[in-house]
């Protein structure tokens, strides 16, 4: 109101913008009506030349986390940051309501400390619906561990959860955290306890004595107890499950996790008034160091031979004898060992390689395999030409003497069949009966 009052006096605009102690543009611009006291000027919104992509994405699945369509916003151009993108879906009401999953608020919750190094929580998380070619059946097999404090974690896909794919994947796990804390949190998982009474097995107790480590279970129906491993549980289906397409192979699918895993490590977290990240507090942490080698679990799984022999296995492919193409066999391999058997049902090794590198695509044959296997194939090989299609090839003489003996065959063939063949011999019946002379009437004597 100053500036218009100072123009009906004849201030020029550079005195006013002088007097004012503001820009000659500002205060043209007041004057020409072009802002309003009071009211800053928006900025345009970054979020809608992408508005219509958010409305269809949430659309499709309502419960696409905000983070994870931020992340393909970005690849597709967005510049804005998450928060200034989070509330333009407020506010432009992309997200549709969904009843049944409104969440109950006002519940008690509990605070649980986690003294650093102290615990690592672990947890089964069976994805839905994998790529068919994995050959895993209807759920995926991802072991989660995370450190309690920090919030640091590792995940690993799994063929199976029984107790040697369980020992494989808790060694891989806590080699990616960089070590492991003195305690491991479990829910009632029957390769770890008893589910009725909570007591560890023999089996994993083995494992834990291996490790260094003591076991804790969870009590019954309190999941919660460990919320920092189903947190990431819930990243992990969300963030990256979500958005795995068809014809990943397991491999690639366990560098898209990592990469994941990797990347919350740069969550930003306040200790002690102090902002650090989930990367910087986990490597604070004094984990214990693990062995060289992981336990010695068997680990015994069923795979088909292909049409070259091969046998594939952790993204690996095996030779084994010729003679198997189609065939069921059964790969032995002890962890921490450096060789892998390949046995028939009965567990009678035909084949005995040294492992490759997981994942690296090799294929390993025995020169043995490959010899055998090129003098099979050149046994069967012919270089005569095929054989023409176009060519007259009556019946020979063997064919037609075989159909001559074959209609003899029918011609003598039941009594049923002559009736309905030849009616001549009714002819020839009847011919005979008609000359045999009446028999003589014998005389009776007196």
């Amino acid at each position: 109101m100053d500036a218009h009052a100072l123009r009906r006096q004849g201030w020029t605009i550079s005195a006013i913008a002088r007097h004012l102690g503001r820009d000659r543009k500002t205060i043209r611009a007041y004057l020409n009506g072009e802002i309003e006291p009071g009211r800053r000027r928006q900025a345009p919104d970054a979020l809608v030349p992408f508005l219509e992509y958010c409305r269809q994405r949430l659309a499709d699945d309502p419960h696409l986390w905000g983070s994870t369509l931020f992340d393909e916003v970005r690849e597709l151009g967005y510049e804005g940051a998450y928060s200034t993108f989070t509330r333009a879906l407020r506010r432009h009401q992309v997200r549709p309501h969904c009843e049944p999953c409104h969440t109950t608020a006002g519940r008690d919750a509990a605070i649980i400390t986690h003294p650093p190094g102290e615990e690592i929580q672990f947890d089964w998380l069976e994805l839905p619906t994998p790529p068919a070619e994995w050959g895993v059946g209807e759920h995926a097999h991802l072991l989660v561990g995370a450190l309690a404090h920090s919030g640091r974690w590792r995940a690993v896909l799994a063929e199976s959860e029984d107790f040697p794919h369980l020992v494989q994947a808790l060694d891989q796990v806590v080699r990616r955290l960089g070590g492991t804390a003195r305690r491991w949190r479990f829910d009632r998982m029957a390769t770890v306890c008893y589910p009725s009474s909570g007591q560890v097995t023999a089996a994993f107790a083995s494992v834990a004595k291996y490790y260094g480590v003591s076991v804790d279970i969870c009590p019954p129906r309190r999941g919660n107890r460990k919320g920092v491993v189903e947190k990431a549980n819930h990243s992990a289906a969300q963030r990256w499950w979500r958005t795995v397409p068809d014809g990943l192979s397991v491999e690639q699918a366990q560098t898209g996790i990592d990469k994941l895993a990797v990347r919350m490590d740069e969550r930003r977290r306040t200790v002690d008034g102090i902002k650090v990240t989930v990367g910087e507090l986990a490597a604070a942490e004094p984990l214990l160091e693990i062995p060289a080698l992981p336990f010695p679990a068997e680990l015994v799984v069923e795979r088909t031979v292909t049409a070259q022999g091969l046998v594939p296995f952790e993204g690996n492919f095996y030779s084994v004898p010729p003679g198997l193409p189609g065939a069921r066999v059964l790969i032995i391999h002890r962890l921490g060992e450096d060789f892998v058997n390949i046995a028939t049902a009965a567990r009678a090794v035909i084949a005995r390689h040294r492992r490759a590198i997981r994942g690296s695509g090799q294929s390993v044959r025995d020169a043995g395999h490959v010899i055998a296997m090129e003098r099979k194939v050149l046994e069967s090989f012919s270089d005569r030409a095929p054989c023409k299609s176009k060519v007259r090839r009556p019946p020979s003489e063997a064919a037609l003497a075989e159909a001559e003996k074959l209609r003899e065959q029918r011609a003598t063939g039941s009594t049923a069949e002559r009736v309905v063949i030849d009616l001549s011999h009714y002819a020839a019946v009847a011919d005979r009966l008609r000359h045999v002379p009446p028999p003589k009437e014998e005389e009776n004597e007196q």
